[in-house]
């Protein structure tokens, strides 16, 4: 299977799985650079997957839908969006023959209320519910909610592909050092990525051990953390979600690249 991160206006990845002959396209913001691709590697549109409702990962379904009507259109059941044609929830499965493709369903609300994610085959498309070195603002959910969700991140296998849907990296990264200065996995994976975007090329896929050992909203327990949260605010969080829910808040202001 082939992963290819299309970049789409300002930040965003559309990614686009293939077998060289069939592709499913994850949060297509935007049809054109999916259309284009496909047209120039001849491949046929088999699925779209969508994590939640916001535009720039749903506004290219209306031009896909025209190239290809009888798309199967996977998403959150939990969110009103034109065009899905196969609601999903927590526990159920995508199946896909062409190209051979299962994905099992993760409610992970919290960035929003019905937002879910996709794993299997050893990747994760986790929408905004988490990016590498940070995770979505809380917009619909609650602190404890997103909470869970990352939870239900930390426990897959360290080696699971993490392809979320935008690159922010080096801007996390930069709030991670601030969080938790003393890290020096951190610190090396900074370098790494800066290499990178110099080069023009992703800082993604991460994966879930990377992310667990650089992410400040997976490290909610680590006293580097902790302390950082208490000198920021003046007082010690109650427990790891009071740590996350003044993570989030501090990382919605921090100006710190």
């Amino acid at each position: 299977m082939n992963i290819v991160p299309l970049p789409a206006f300002d930040s965003n990845y559309i990614w686009l799985l293939h077998d060289g002959r069939h592709a499913v396209a994850v949060d297509p913001g935007d049809a054109e650079p999916v259309l284009a691709f496909l047209a120039e590697h001849e491949l046929t549109l088999s699925a779209v997957l969508i994590t939640h409702h916001h535009p720039d990962h749903i506004g290219g379904l209306r031009g896909l839908l025209r190239h290809a009507p009888a798309v199967p259109v996977f998403g959150p059941a939990r969110e009103r969006i034109d065009g899905i044609n196969r609601p999903l929830g927590e526990g159920d499965t995508v199946t896909l023959a062409e190209p051979a493709l299962t994905l099992r369903v993760l409610d992970v609300p919290g960035h929003t209320a019905g937002h879910i994610a996709y794993h299997g085959g050893g990747m994760l498309f986790c929408g905004d519910t988490l990016f590498s070195a940070g995770c979505g603002r809380l917009f619909e959910g609650t602190a404890a909610q997103l909470a869970d969700s990352l939870a239900k991140f930390a426990v897959l296998p360290d080696d699971t592909l993490v392809c979320c849907a935008h690159e922010y990296t080096l801007s996390n990264l930069a709030f991670a050092r601030a969080a938790e200065p003393d890290n020096a996995e951190r610190d090396r994976h900074i370098a790494a990525c800066e290499t990178l975007r110099a080069a023009g090329q992703p800082t993604l896929p991460s994966t879930i051990g990377r992310e667990k050992a650089i992410n400040p909203f997976l490290r909610t327990a680590e006293a580097g953390i902790i302390a950082s949260v208490a000198a920021q605010y003046g007082t010690r969080p109650a427990d790891a979600t009071a740590c996350l829910a003044a993570l989030r808040t501090w990382k919605d202001d921090f100006r710190g690249i």
